[in-house]
C-alpha cells in the first residue's frame, strides 16, 4: 500500500505560558457562548494575553466555559501515550481508519458545522458509521420528526410573539439560564410589549425545580406518565370529553387540565419547549411524538409551535450536517454504499456495547465518562482518534490524541442555535493548536491520498495482466 510523503515526528515544544504571551488588554464585542444550545451571541468578553478575565451579558455557565479554557500545557498530539507532533499523529490516524472494517464516528456535538461535514465525508470514504450526541439526548426525537413532523418557529419569533409558553420535562433555570430572560419569558417583543406581564407560563415535569419559580401554573406529572398526559390534553385540543380517572393516570387533576387547555385555545402565539425529561423516560419518542401532534393539534385552534431543548453548542448543527449530507440525523451507516439509519443497530452505544466497532473517531465528546460500562470496555480494547481540547477519559485510552484549539474561543466558524439557526463565532485569542477542521482535513487528505494512490496501483496491475 502506497503511503504518504514521510512527516515529521518530532515531539513539538511546549505551548508559550500567559505569562510568556502578549498581555494585551481586548475587548471582544458580540462573541458568541457555545456552552449550551442557548448560543447567546452578545457576549462582551474581555481578553489579557491568552485568558478571558470578564464575560459580560454571560450566565454562570457561560461564566464557566469562558474563564475555565485557557492554553492547556499539553504537546500537540500523543501517539500510544507519546508526544508526537500533528503529521506524524495525523498519518497514524489515517492508517488506523483506514485499516478498520467497522469503523465509527462519534461525538461532534461541541465543534463547528465546518468540521462536523468533514468528519461526515470521511466516515463516507472508510465506510463507516457516523453518530452524534444526538443518539443519547434528543434522538428520540428526531425518529419523531419523521413520523409526524414539526410545527416549528425561531426562538426570536417565541420572544416576539409567545404568550403562552409551556416548558415540558426540563429545568431552563438551571441547565440554560438564560433562556427565560433572552427569549422565552421575561423580554420584551413586538407583540408582547409588556415582557413577562404578556406570558404565561406552565412548567411539566416529574419534580419541583427551580424553573417552578417562574411559571404560573406548575403541572406535577407521575414519573413516566408524559404520554398519557399529552395525550389526554390532545383530546381535550379535539373537544373529547375525559374520565376522572386521569387524575390517578396523571397526577393531575381534570379541571387543572381544562384550566390550561382553556389557556392553550386563548393563546395567540403558544410554544412547547420539551427537553430530555421526555425524551429519556418511558416512551421516547412516542413521548416527543404526542407533544408534537398536541402542538400541531392546537394550530387548529391558534398558532402552536414545538421545540426540543438542546443541550450542547452544536448539537442542532450535527443534526443539520448529518441530515443534509446523508439524509438522516444522526446512527448513520455508511459502508453499503448508502446511507442505513437505524437507532439501536447504528448509534454508537450500541455498537461499542455489542463489541462491532473495530476503530473510532471521537471528535468534541467523551463516552468514556458516560457510556454504559460494556461500551466503554470495548472502546478501551480498540485503537481510537480522540479530538479534544482536553485530556478527557476518552483521549487517555486512545491510540491518538489530538490536543485542538476550542471552537468560540480560539476558532471561528458556524454553530446552530438549538431554533436550527445558524450563528457566527467570532475568537477571542489564538491558539498554538490546530482546530477540529485543520485536524480533520489533515486526515482526509491523507485517507484520500492513500485510497487514491491504491485505485492507480490497481489500474497499472490490470493494465500489464492484459498486456501480458
Amino acid at each position: 500500500m502506497s503511503t504518504p510523503e514521510p512527516s515529521n515526528t518530532a515531539a513539538p515544544a511546549a505551548p508559550a505560558s500567559s505569562s510568556e504571551s502578549s498581555s494585551e488588554l481586548r475587548v471582544i464585542e458580540d462573541a458568541t457562548c457555545t456552552f449550551c444550545g442557548c448560543v447567546c451571541d452578545d457576549m462582551e468578553l474581555t481578553v489579557e494575553g491568552n485568558r478571558i478575565t470578564k464575560a459580560k451579558n454571560a450566565c454562570v455557565l457561560g461564566k464557566a466555559w469562558f474563564f475555565n479554557h485557557h492554553i492547556e500545557d499539553r504537546p500537540e498530539a500523543l501517539i500510544d501515550g507519546e508526544p508526537a507532533g500533528y503529521d506524524a499523529a495525523m498519518d497514524r490516524a489515517a492508517e488506523i481508519l483506514l485499516s478498520a472494517k467497522f469503523p465509527l464516528t462519534y461525538g461532534l456535538s461541541d465543534t463547528t458545522s465546518e468540521a462536523q461535514r468533514v468528519a461526515v465525508a470521511i466516515t463516507d470514504w472508510i465506510g463507516g458509521i457516523v453518530d452524534t450526541t444526538t443518539s443519547v439526548c434528543h434522538g428520540p426525537s428526531g425518529i419523531a420528526f419523521q413520523g409526524v413532523g414539526e410545527v416549528t418557529c425561531s426562538l426570536g419569533e417565541v420572544k416576539n410573539r409567545a404568550d403562552y409558553v409551556i416548558f415540558w420535562g426540563g429545568n431552563p433555570a438551571e441547565s440554560h439560564p438564560r433562556h427565560f430572560t433572552k427569549y422565552s419569558l421575561m423580554p420584551k417583543g413586538e407583540f408582547v410589549p409588556r415582557g413577562r406581564k404578556d406570558r404565561t407560563a406552565v412548567l411539566i415535569d416529574v419534580r419541583k425545580t427551580k424553573s417552578a419559580k417562574a411559571a404560573d401554573h406548575f403541572l406535577q406529572v407521575k414519573p413516566r406518565r408524559d404520554f398519557e398526559l399529552a395525550w389526554a390534553l390532545r383530546a381535550l385540543a379535539r373537544g373529547l370529553e375525559l374520565d376522572e380517572s386521569i387524575e390517578e393516570t396523571t397526577g393531575i387533576k381534570l379541571e387543572k387540565l381544562h384550566e390550561i387547555m382553556d389557556g392553550m385555545k386563548r393563546a395567540k402565539f403558544g410554544v412547547i419547549l420539551f427537553g430530555m425529561g421526555v425524551t429519556m423516560t418511558r416512551g421516547k419518542h412516542l413521548n416527543s411524538e404526542a407533544i408534537l401532534a398536541l402542538a400541531r393539534d392546537m394550530n387548529q385552534h391558534t398558532r402552536w409551535n414545538a421545540k426540543p431543548m438542546r443541550g450542547h453548542g452544536n448539537v442542532t448543527g450535527a443534526d443539520n450536517v448529518v441530515t443534509w449530507s446523508t439524509g438522516f440525523p444522526f446512527g448513520v451507516h455508511l459502508g453499503s454504499g448508502f446511507p442505513r439509519f437505524n437507532p439501536g443497530e447504528f448509534t454508537a452505544s450500541d455498537v461499542l456495547a455489542r463489541g462491532e466497532a473495530d476503530a473510532a473517531l471521537i471528535i468534541a465528546s467523551d463516552p468514556m465518562s458516560n457510556f454504559s460500562q460494556p461500551a466503554r470496555d470495548h472502546l478501551a480494547s480498540i485503537p481510537s482518534v480522540v479530538l479534544d481540547p482536553k485530556l478527557s477519559d476518552t483521549a487517555r485510552t486512545a491510540a491518538v490524541a489530538f490536543t485542538v484549539s476550542t471552537y468560540g474561543i480560539n476558532t471561528g466558524g458556524t454553530v446552530y442555535r438549538m431554533d436550527d439557526i445558524p450563528i457566527p463565532l467570532r475568537p477571542a485569542f489564538e491558539s498554538p493548536f490546530k482546530s477540529d477542521l485543520e485536524i480533520l482535513r489533515g486526515i482526509e487528505s491523507r485517507i484520500r491520498q492513500i485510497q487514491l494512490a491504491d485505485v492507480s496501483l490497481d489500474k497499472s496491475d490490470e493494465t500489464a495482466a492484459g498486456v501480458a
